[in-house]
């Protein structure tokens, strides 16, 4: 097994609330330093100074995965600060809802920009630091939409299962460097922008409570559940897992 170096650095985009947040704390209880990556630069920094105030390492950098050039500055700073980035999680991302024949090819673009080739600039900026240190760990978290489609998300669905077959291409590359690569497809999660779609009818009459009931554990899930599974993929432990889809969904898609 390759030992990980023993100063971790991890950069998590999209990390100002939900999901990405949630990831954040985490691996910062993990010890390792994390540089909070997201478009709200105020909501990140708050989310940072909280982790520094519970003892973790973490610096806030506003970024618009959209951007290489952002990406990229927003890297050099983590670097500064805490030193090469071992540990990346592509988490930023973008939702669509529209009938497909109304997506324009604005709309497209734009979905594809943040969610898939955001991903790709990422990962592509990241990865040198971790062929040099010879240990790295990439988690990109995708859609469990990505199993069975989803209607009015056309755009959403092809760019995330984008995310699914990058994930499996970089484990075959890069594992022999010591790196893995892994997806989480997130199931029915409560986070802020879960509750402002529901104030928008689009989990239908039934709302939430309704999801639920078509989830076999019978909960949503919980920001912290995507974020336990995160934890173990970028761990020691997690060596010999590579090109894998962990599906953390309570049970809706198996």
């Amino acid at each position: 097994m390759v030992e990980s170096p023993d100063e971790k650095v991890a950069v998590v985009t999209g990390s100002a609330s939900g999901i990405g947040l949630g990831i954040a704390q985490r691996l910062a209880l993990d010890g390792i330093a994390v540089g909070l990556f997201d478009l709200d630069v105020v909501a990140a920094e708050s989310a940072a100074a909280k982790i520094r105030g519970d003892g973790g390492a973490a610096m806030a950098v506003g970024v618009d995965v959209a951007s290489r050039d952002q990406i990229d500055a927003g890297l050099q700073r983590v670097r500064e600060t805490f030193g090469p980035i071992t540990v990346l999680v592509n988490n930023a991302g973008k939702e669509g809802f529209r009938r497909f024949l109304d997506i324009s090819p604005a709309s497209w673009n734009e979905l594809i920009a943040i969610n898939l080739t955001g991903t790709f600039h990422c990962c592509q900026l990241v990865l040198p630091d971790m062929i040099e240190a010879g240990w790295g760990r990439i988690v990109n978290i995708s859609s469990s939409s990505t199993h069975s489609g989803q209607p009015y998300m056309a755009h959403y669905v092809s760019s995330k299962s984008g995310m699914v077959g990058l994930t499996k291409s970089l484990a075959l590359e890069f594992g022999p460097a010591g790196i893995t690569v892994n997806t989480i497809p997130p199931g029915f999660i409560d986070t802020p922008m879960t509750r402002r779609n529901e104030g928008k009818g689009r989990f239908g009459p039934g709302g939430i409570d309704e999801a639920i009931s078509r989830t076999p554990v019978g909960r949503a899930g919980r920001p912290e559940d995507i974020a336990a599974a995160c934890s173990f993929l970028v761990s020691d432990e997690a060596g010999y897992v590579t090109g894998q889809i962990i599906g953390v969904n309570g049970g809706r898609n198996t």
